[in-house]
């Protein structure tokens, strides 16, 4: 799977949309599946269009612990935004989730100017979900 460090700098190199669309496209084929047993209603991602399931897994200090993401989705190009939203979260600790914008680096790379209100709101509901999560577990 590519780092969030390899996605941006393969950004960087696209010059159109459509190139940057069949490459989010290949980042969701390279993600592993998720097993269909953690395709439950409580690791679905609700505010998607498209069906999102998330898990977590925390390891280290209980007090801010180090997260770990799998997801997944039964649409392609969100699959590959899961895959982005994963690079950029996954293996840091649950204060660090906690206050990352996501966000500023979706929009410094071009990601979000570019798709549809459902997509963004989609993108921004796993946002959501995986910084409560982060939220939850880090003690202040």
């Amino acid at each position: 799977m590519a780092t969030l460090d390899q996605i941006i700098d393969d950004f960087s190199f696209l010059d159109d949309w459509e190139d940057r669309y069949r490459y989010v496209i290949e980042l969701g084929k390279a993600l592993p599946d998720l097993a269909d047993e953690k395709k439950t209603s409580e690791n679905k991602v609700m505010g998607c269009a498209s069906q999102v399931w998330l898990v977590t897994h925390t390891s280290g200090d209980p007090d801010n612990p180090v997260m770990r993401f799998e997801g997944d989705s039964d649409a392609h190009i969100v699959r590959g935004l899961v895959a982005i939203v994963l690079a950029t979260y996954s293996g840091k600790t649950a204060s660090e989730i906690a206050s990352l914008d996501a966000f500023e680096t979706f929009s410094r790379i071009g990601l979000t100017e570019n798709l549809s209100s459902q997509r963004s709101n989609g993108l921004r509901s796993m946002v959501n979900r995986i910084r409560e999560e982060a939220r939850a577990r880090a003690v202040a």
